[in-house]
């Protein structure tokens, strides 16, 4: 069955049409979807500024921009695959360990017929119940977290469960593969060193922001790429992960950050890799201008919904 792609932008006006993500069907008008894209408007586990919970509405009316043709990799992503909205998952907005379990439950639903996610965030806390759900399906996975800050953080406040700590929490389940995972783009001032050496016990290695500046963008891939080799992939995209020039609409902003070119080609290379799904979190459009942050976010999305719709090598 041909895929049911975007409004067409030629036809009808790009500021008309669905909200939904680069106005795509809905998940309830295909009859099966490849990859569903669904909101998590969840902000609860913050450290600093609130606002992800408007992330996802956010995202969607900034990637109306968004085109069916991705030169870059030559693919037309909606064709090669059916992409649909479902929407975005209710969790409760008061008790973090509640909502935690209301996304994994939403995510199970989605996800039972092989269908793959593409989140949008919400704070960074999702990236715990989202992995719960894939590795049930794919046992351990491949992490690869582009991020200004490693969010392997033990508590805040004595909450195990935050922003800051998805990956320890999910490194200590089991969730990751510890010989696979690792960083891109961390950056700033931290605790202490331990932070680092506990970052490494937990199954993580890195490629610094100032590593990237240093050694280039061709290398950092390179490094990415060997690591993750051919297992199951998940990718977690902290927008905060780009320079604040570039993504001023986030929660902790951290200056001497990716630009989004650099994030992009980044992105790009998982084409060919068994990328089984991604989110993109800490999306605040309360500190956004011109919508800079929910452009860059909608196109973070689109790259990885390219490099979906291409083959594993």
């Amino acid at each position: 069955m041909t895929p049911i792609g975007p409004v067409d932008a030629s036809q009808i006006p790009r500021y008309n049409g669905p909200g939904t993500f680069a106005r795509l069907p809905r998940l309830d008008e295909v009859t099966s979807t490849d990859v569903a894209i669904v909101g998590v408007p969840f902000d609860t586990g913050v450290s600093y500024r609130p606002g992800a919970r408007l992330g996802p509405a956010h995202v969607r009316a900034s990637s109306k921009l968004l085109r069916p043709y991705n030169p870059a990799l030559d693919v037309s992503p909606f064709a090669e695959m059916q992409v649909s909205d479902a929407g975005d998952i209710a969790c409760n907005p008061f008790d973090i360990d509640e909502a935690v379990s209301d996304i994994e439950r939403g995510a199970d639903a989605l996800t039972g017929d092989g269908t793959r996610l593409l989140t949008i965030g919400g704070d960074h806390t999702i990236a715990l119940p989202l992995l719960r759900s894939v590795a049930r399906r794919h046992g351990p996975v491949a992490v690869v977290h582009f991020d200004a800050h490693l969010d392997t953080w033990d508590t805040y406040f004595g909450a195990s469960i935050t922003h800051g700590t998805p990956f320890r929490r999910a490194s200590e389940e089991g969730l990751i593969d510890k010989e696979a995972s690792m960083h891109v783009g961390t950056r700033g001032p931290l605790y202490s060193d331990k932070d680092l050496s506990d970052d490494k016990m937990l199954g993580f290695s890195a490629v610094t922001s100032p590593e990237i500046e240093i050694d280039g963008v061709a290398a950092a891939i390179e490094r990415m790429l060997a690591r993750i080799g051919d297992r199951p992939v998940y990718v977690s995209v902290d927008i905060d992960v780009l320079d604040p020039a570039h993504a001023p609409g986030t929660g902790t902003p951290e200056a001497g950050g990716l630009t989004s070119r650099e994030l992009l080609r980044m992105l790009r290379a998982f084409a060919g890799t068994n990328l089984v799904g991604a989110d993109i979190v800490e999306v605040s459009p309360s500190y956004d201008h011109a919508e800079i942050t929910g452009i860059a976010a909608a196109h973070v999305g689109y790259e990885l919904l390219s490099a979906m719709a291409l083959p594993k090598a």
